[in-house]
């Protein structure tokens, strides 16, 4: 019987022959969302994977576990240093501190992935999960700038079991979360609530069983879902008849 890592290997092989593309790109962050997309990949697809490690102002910890984990998997490499295109475009920009300039660390990364994708005939392989998809916890045309999402099905808590299932190593599968946006910035400081609680209420809203969960939280997770609703929509298009 096919294990689940079995069933997403399969789907991105079948993915990449759909798209006629000769391998792929997987942003590696040094976690553990990235370390199961990587895993999988390369059963998928064998040599034609390639490790894009892209640091931006990032803790040196980032980049020391996405290569510690690239040399236990034999895994093909680049390192892109963004940190002086980033400077480039906060002079530029000024932008104040908030969002809009966290979000341009995503949105680089994105333009360096597609890049080597484009170079290479290669797709780009998002570790987007099913809980920031669903939250809309991602950059829009940043990290959910991707062509495929093997892990999109799949909430938080089983990245982590399919990551011990895989025998991920301990140091990557129990890091702290973070998308490395600002110094100090952990997913669950900013979305108020850990994975588990999250994984539990979007699960009810699935399933329509509240038992047993806070309504206030529901009712806080129910506003994140409808707020980011736009992120997972297609660009509107204004149809016009012809003829």
């Amino acid at each position: 019987m096919a294990t689940l890592a079995d069933r997403i290997v399969d789907w991105i092989a079948a993915a990449a022959q759909q798209a006629d593309v000769r391998g792929a790109v997987v942003g590696l962050s040094g976690g553990v969302d990235s370390a199961v997309t990587a895993v999988l990949c390369k059963r998928a697809l064998g040599e034609r994977v390639l490790g894009a490690i892209l640091p931006c102002e990032s803790d040196r910890r980032d980049w020391e576990d996405a290569m510690y984990l690239a040399s236990r998997l034999k895994m093909a490499t680049v390192t892109v240093w963004l940190d002086r295109p980033f400077g480039a475009l906060v002079e530029e920009l000024q932008p104040e501190r908030g969002v809009a300039l966290a979000n341009l660390k995503p949105r680089l990364r994105m333009t360096a992935l597609y890049y080597f994708a484009n170079d290479m005939s290669y797709m780009v392989v998002g570790t987007g999960n099913k809980t920031e998809l669903m939250l809309g916890y991602f950059t829009k045309y940043g990290d959910g700038g991707v062509d495929i999402l093997p892990l999109g099905g799949l909430y938080k808590t089983q990245v982590r079991q399919l990551a011990r299932q895989l025998e991920l190593p301990r140091r990557i599968v129990e890091r702290t979360p973070s998308a490395g946006l600002w110094e100090g910035q952990t997913d669950e400081d900013e979305l108020g609530f850990t994975y588990e609680q999250l994984d539990r209420a979007l699960g009810a809203i699935e399933s329509g069983k509240m038992d047993g969960i806070p309504p206030e939280t529901m009712l806080r997770v129910r506003q994140m879902v409808a707020a980011s609703a736009h992120k997972r929509a297609r660009a509107k298009v204004c149809e016009v008849e012809h003829g």
